[in-house]
């Protein structure tokens, strides 16, 4: 435990019943987790392989088994269990599939296939009910109810509605023997509370729980952390009710208030030195989150200088604010010879990002903006994947399933559910089905037919995949798949059909490699590509939003839209959420370890309309003395504009001599 403070230490060496661990920003929680695994480990109390840390990302995960891996050298990290949620409700249910009533090799619906279905179930309804009633019934998984459960608990019309699309949108997955996201959750909490037997033997293949973010965990995750630990407890949860900021997809921050009724013997310890800001940021944090209601207060403090003073600008509207971030950050990568990535500039909503963009791309400032739509994401690039998948795996029956509708042919969701009948009673994976001359006679003719044809072109780029070398597969597929064909017929213009023809000529390049990978090459191949974290940036400014920022920390931070239309959110404001609202600034205060901005427009353009806005009721919360606003000290701003106008005369004298 060398160079752990004493909480951190105490954190870790406390491994006989329930502990909670609540861990301010920037406290080092990750670091506490990572030794008390290397502890467990090498007092012997528990071996690798019955030990699970349990974290809310895949980024989170992969950054922890690295560091757990330095940590614990050789065989005796082998069988550790470092992964999300999700990834232990999968395994879970990959063991235990015939309780779930799943054939082995089922399929994992993301939220494209899901909604899908909910599309094909509601013909007719608008993109927008659709989506409410999909939200409602991954709302009623996310609390871990059955479809009966979930009737028994509606009250509205919407909601019996909801239930009734549930109990057939469930029974639509069981024909396709597959699964939802939600689902890796819901039905291991059904199969572990329902049967004591398998509680219990997991409880002895898992022996003790390391759980991260506790507070973003909703109802059914809590409920299977209580599943997998039982009445000993043996588990260390790490959280902070500071930073829950996520109930609006489901999570509930009083599951830390929660296991302290469930386990009375429960230890908690706190975590308040934060490693990360100045002195000054830090207090300016402590003063607006003392605002919220706590259960277990605490108050952060850091060994760090106090730095400079928190800058409070008030703008004429999002373009100058956006304009001033941008030559502030131009000015100080100069000065300061700071690099690029050390910037990060914040927002509660996505489009906010607009202006800034464009004031960044003005004065030639390299920035990367999080959370847009990833390229692994686009719709003809994930429609090309599910083909290669398919290549390299014929029991991957989601991949079946995207790639047969990839582009449209005259198979329905009516054939797909009567095929994976067909299917089942045969025990075949659906693409093997769609090649049974037996099974296509029993559908059918044109739909058939159409299945014979798909199934034609997966076999003649089966054997393609054991001669071409996989970027010259991608590029073969693209055009008998009839991908290419279908994204020229959906493009309104040349330039649109060359964008989106680009991202599949992309895709193709990732793939070059040496000539001759077969199909098990190219899946080693696949998984590689979907699973690596490709939004890191590089050199440049982050642009992302308050909740994508949670876990980062930069040098320098800009907080733009604090006003009290948009932080806090007028909607939040309206349904009485102030205290997340207060969180999200709070979360986005302590990403800052030296500088930080605050920003807010006088102006906004709203439906035609100029709209009046107010500086956010946030700032009135921060303490006066570590904050400078604008013409509130003018010996500070005539400096702050001297040392601007001095660095560009420098600049252009640089210029002239070159």
């Amino acid at each position: 435990m060398h160079g752990l403070n004493p909480q951190q230490s105490a954190a870790v060496a406390h491994c006989d019943g329930p502990l909670l661990v609540l861990a301010g920003a920037g406290s080092g929680k990750t670091r506490v987790i990572v030794e008390k695994i290397a502890h467990l480990v090498a007092s012997g109390r528990y071996p690798a392989r019955r030990i699970a840390a349990i974290t809310f990302t895949n980024k989170s995960a992969k950054e922890m088994r690295e560091r757990v891996a330095k940590r614990i050298r050789g065989d005796a990290a082998d069988g550790l269990t470092v992964c999300t949620f999700h990834a232990l409700g999968l395994k879970l249910l990959q063991i235990e599939h015939a309780r779930a009533g799943l054939r082995r090799g089922f399929s994992v619906f993301d939220a494209d296939d899901s909604l899908a279905q909910f599309k094909d179930l509601l013909p007719g309804a608008k993109p927008d009910v659709v989506q409410a009633m999909q939200q409602l019934v991954s709302r009623a998984k996310n609390g871990g109810l059955s479809p009966d459960e979930a009737a028994a608990a509606a009250r509205s019309t919407r909601e019996h509605e909801a239930a009734a699309l549930y109990a057939r949108y469930q029974a639509r997955l069981a024909a396709f023997n597959a699964v939802d996201f939600d689902d890796l959750i819901r039905l291991p909490v059904q199969l572990l509370e329902a049967e004591a037997e398998l509680r219990l033997g997991w409880r002895e293949r898992i022996g003790y729980l390391l759980v991260d973010e506790c507070q973003d965990t909703n109802d059914a995750q809590y409920r299977l952390l209580k599943a997998l630990a039982g009445e000993r407890g043996a588990f260390t949860c790490v959280g902070d009710d500071d930073q829950s900021i996520y109930a609006w997809r489901g999570a509930n921050p009083e599951n830390l208030s929660q296991l302290a009724q469930d386990y009375p013997a429960l230890t908690v310890i706190k975590l308040e030195q934060n490693y990360r800001c100045s002195s000054r940021v830090l207090r300016t944090a402590n003063a607006l989150i003392a605002n919220n209601p706590h259960e277990h207060p605490k108050t952060l403090w850091s060994a760090q200088a106090d730095g400079e003073r928190i800058r409070v600008w008030e703008c004429r509207d999002a373009v100058h604010e956006a304009e001033r971030v941008a030559a502030e950050i131009q000015f100080l990568q100069t000065s300061r010879q700071a690099q690029w990535n050390e910037f990060c500039v914040l927002f509660r909503g996505n489009h906010q990002s607009r202006a800034l963009e464009k004031a960044m791309q003005l004065l030639r400032v390299p920035y990367h903006l999080s959370g847009g739509t990833a390229f692994l994401e686009r719709a003809e690039v994930k429609d090309a994947l599910s083909w290669l998948r398919l290549i390299a795996n014929p029991e991957d029956d989601s991949a079946f399933l995207r790639a047969v509708q990839s582009p449209k042919r005259e198979v329905g969701a009516t054939t797909l559910a009567r095929l994976s009948e067909l299917a089942q009673h045969a025990q075949l994976p659906l693409s093997r089905a769609a090649e049974s001359i037996g099974l296509l006679k029993q559908l059918p003719a044109r739909a058939g037919n159409a299945l014979g044809g798909f199934a034609d072109i997966v076999r003649g780029l089966r054997a393609d995949a054991a001669r071409l070398p996989p970027a010259e597969l991608v590029r073969n597929l693209n055009e008998r798949s009839g991908l290419l064909a279908a994204v020229r017929a959906q493009c309104k213009s040349e330039q649109q059909f060359a964008m989106r023809r680009g991202n599949l000529d992309e895709l193709a390049d990732w793939f070059d490699g040496p000539r001759g990978a077969g199909p098990g090459e190219l899946a080693a191949q696949l998984a590689l590509l979907t699973h690596a974290d490709r939004d890191d940036g590089g050199n440049q400014v982050r642009l992302m939003s308050l909740h994508g920022a949670k876990g980062l920390e930069f040098r320098y931070v800009f907080i733009v839209g604090v006003d009290d239309h948009t932080l806090p959110h007028e909607a939040s404001v309206d349904e009485g959420r102030i205290d997340e609202e207060r969180r999200l600034l709070y979360v986005g205060i302590t990403r800052a370890k030296e500088r930080l901005w605050l920003s807010y427009a006088r102006e906004a353009q709203k439906w035609g309309s100029r709209l009046r806005l107010a500086p956010s009721r946030f700032l009135d919360e921060l303490p006066a003395a570590e904050l400078q606003r604008d013409g509130a000290d003018p010996v500070a701003d005539a400096e702050h504009k001297r040392e601007r106008a001095d660095a560009g005369f420098a600049a252009i004298k640089a210029l002239l001599d070159a």
